[in-house]
């Protein structure tokens, strides 16, 4: 059941970050297919190396699946070098490609059209696809509700002191289902409103405590302030 306190939080939480960081326009796809192409080359990665690879198969005219599974596998994973792992991140791409043509007929809107639950499960299949990925592609490339977590808002809800240290994905994303509306524009946009945040203010080391625009919501800050 949710909770109308809860929520009005979570929304004033969301409305100050919106404030201060301004939309963020993720994901920076102008395909669904590029999209999933990012949230596979993002694993363990800066963005930055992600969007060089993408940039590497756009300049080769090999951003579609079908030219995915036809290039040689040397020659893929050299473009996909930015993105690091680049043999194994070549292998997820590949098999993603090659559900999509042996399952699907190479239709992605077939693939993505799918109820939210057989989506993940097939996706999760996908060797090298975790519950992030999954949830990434889910929400941004088919267009439906489901919160992503990622470490940025484990961080961030730690240390407002929703979630213990050892919190797990499908646990926190419950908390975030269960009381916020199930509307895609809301998670999409959540989502990189806490990365946005977590990559510029609330660091793993050094916060910058006093720039956040929820510092007065922060257990973590105010038991820091009772330290000094």
């Amino acid at each position: 059941m949710r909770d109308a306190g809860l929520e009005e939080t979570l929304i004033e939480i969301y409305r100050r970050l919106l404030e201060h960081f301004g939309p963020r326009n993720w994901w920076p796809a102008d395909t669904a297919f590029e999209m999933i192409t990012g949230a596979i080359l993002t694993q363990n990665v800066s963005w930055k190396g992600a969007a060089q690879a993408i940039s590497n198969l756009k300049e080769r005219g090999w951003l579609e699946p079908d030219c995915i599974l036809a290039v040689r596998e040397e020659e893929l994973a050299e473009a996909l070098r930015p993105a690091r792992y680049q043999f194994e991140k070549m292998r997820r791409l590949r098999e993603f490609c090659q559900v999509l043509a042996g399952e699907y007929a190479g239709d992605l809107r077939a693939f993505l059209s799918q109820e939210v639950g057989s989506l993940r499960e097939r996706l999760l299949a996908i060797r090298g696809i975790g519950p992030e990925t999954a949830d990434c592609i889910i929400l941004y490339a088919a267009g439906k509700p489901v919160f992503v977590i990622d470490a940025y808002t484990h961080r961030i809800f730690h240390r407002l002191g929703y979630f213990d240290e050892r919190a797990k994905y499908g646990e926190m994303q419950a908390f975030f289902m269960r009381h916020l509306p199930h509307d895609a524009g809301l998670f999409n946009e959540y989502h990189a409103q806490l990365d946005a945040l977590g990559q510029n203010l609330c660091l793993k080391r050094a916060p910058r405590c006093e720039a956040c625009p929820i510092l007065s919501l922060c257990q973590g800050a105010a038991a820091k302030t009772k330290e000094v």
